[in-house]
């Protein structure tokens, strides 16, 4: 498949030596997706690919780096260490992963999915910023030693407690919701109150049942209370022990502990970027994701602080809402909604809320990492988004055959002739101006589902 990843000018940041690489790194991709559907000598032609790959990556991180040290540019030293990161951890992992299943299309659809998500992140958002010498969007992360610390630490803490062999996909979670979660906030702060640092565990449904269920014999593949009440206190040993191997984390008490809803886990994730926010796989056993942000102000009123005289029934209460919750959206249609402004995003949230479930996406490299983690019914997609816009994230959707299908209408503030004709030569599902009054909006969107379903 050809053009999976289409080169584009704009992607450019004007010094030959990274754009000539940058556009190899892209070809290689796309050959490598071709040689996956291939069933003919598969795993020797991608083993060569591979290595062919790592080779220019290899020599694109060599490159960059200089260039960046000729300019004197601020970021540096930590471009320096998401791409060690990548060489060194990120992937080996994948490669392993590869050798052990015999090159199974899962893995190599794991290795293409991470590497290609990666390239395009690189490309259209971190190396833009060189151009005007600006910095990137890593500059709230830990210090490259403490957050490789944290990662070692997890993963062996998972098999020791779990017997699971765990796998980093991505140490830039963006808070994107996968499947069934239970979302866990603990607040530690040292005794004097003036430090404070905020922990948010993420579990999907499934690894709480295959681990703490399973350690406690309970033979079900649903949550309970009991459940859930075990799965607390083990997520509270689990901190405990991260933080005691990482001298920096050490001193705290725990000071407060909530169980959010995804929408409660979403607005604390976004009042600040997570000083670490790593997103791991167990394999069949499901996702969890770990991050920190610390220091901060915390708000007031993120949930019901959960004490040992209101522990129990505040569990009880949290699992009869999630039930509540689960029923009401089970028959709604998932809706994500592609915009870089915030205000639209929420408005089109507000305005369409209570008939779809919807999810919200920043970006179009946002939008590829939500819809990988919870397919939607439908994508509305703003066209005139920076960076990667509208016609490039549905060019990624459509190389994809697992999102090729999904519907997707675009969202546009332009009505004009030439406009209207270059947004239909893409053959979206449709398209919506953003200035129609928002009773004409939700009428196109429920008349769209209507046409569906006949």
């Amino acid at each position: 498949m050809d053009g999976r990843f289409e080169w584009r000018e704009e992607y450019s940041i004007g010094v030959d030596v990274i754009d000539n690489e940058h556009r190899r790194l892209f070809q290689i991709i796309n050959k490598l997706f071709s040689f996956r559907d291939e069933e003919k000598d598969n795993q020797w032609v991608c083993q060569e690919g591979i290595k062919y790959f790592k080779g220019h990556a290899m020599k694109h991180f060599a490159d960059e780096e200089a260039y960046m040290k000729s300019i004197g540019y601020p970021e540096l030293e930590r471009h320096r260490a998401i791409h060690r990161s990548f060489r060194e951890n990120t992937l080996p992992a994948l490669e392993e992963e590869m050798e052990r299943t015999g090159y199974s299309k899962e893995a190599l659809d794991h290795f293409l999915g991470v590497c290609a998500g990666w390239l395009i992140g690189h490309t259209l958002t971190e190396d833009q910023a060189i151009r005007n010498g600006e910095a990137g969007t890593w500059e709230g992360l830990l210090p490259e030693e403490e957050l490789a610390a944290m990662k070692k630490v997890i993963v062996q803490l998972v098999f020791d407690m779990f017997h699971l062999e765990s796998q980093l996909i991505s140490d830039a979670y963006g808070g994107e919701k996968f499947g069934d979660g239970v979302y866990c906030r603990l607040v530690y702060g040292t005794g004097e109150q003036e430090e404070k640092q905020e922990i948010l565990m993420v579990f999907e449904e499934k690894l709480l049942i295959n681990t703490v269920g399973q350690v406690m014999g309970i033979q079900t593949n649903k949550l309970d209370a009991m459940l859930v009440n075990a799965a607390r206190y083990t997520v509270r040993q689990f901190v405990g022990r991260v933080m005691e191997h990482l001298p920096a984390f050490g001193g705290y008490d725990l000071k407060e502990e909530n169980l959010l809803s995804y929408e409660q886990f979403h607005r604390v994730f976004q009042r600040k970027k997570p000083q670490v926010s790593l997103l791991f796989n167990t394999g069949g056993s499901g996702y969890f994701a770990y991050c920190v942000i610390a220091p901060h102000l915390l708000e007031k009123g993120v949930g019901i602080s959960l004490e040992r005289e209101n522990a129990m029934d505040e569990v009880e209460k949290y699992l009869s809402r999630r039930e509540k919750r689960e029923k009401e959206i089970s028959h709604k249609r998932k809706i994500l909604v592609v915009d870089d402004s915030a205000t639209i995003r929420h408005a089109m949230k507000g305005l369409l809320g209570d008939g779809y479930e919807i999810q919200l996406a920043e970006s179009g490299v946002a939008a590829i990492r939500a819809i990988s983690l919870n397919r939607p019914s439908l994508v509305l997609l703003d066209y005139e988004m920076p960076v990667c816009d509208g016609k490039q994230t549905l060019e990624m959707l459509r190389s994809e055959p697992s999102f090729a299908d999904i519907p997707v209408i675009f969202l546009t503030g332009r009505s004009d002739p030439e406009a209207v004709r270059s947004l239909l030569a893409l053959k979206p599902a449709g398209y919506l101006l953003k200035d129609l009054k928002h009773e004409d909006i939700k009428k196109k969107i429920d008349d769209f589902f209507e046409k569906q379903k006949k």
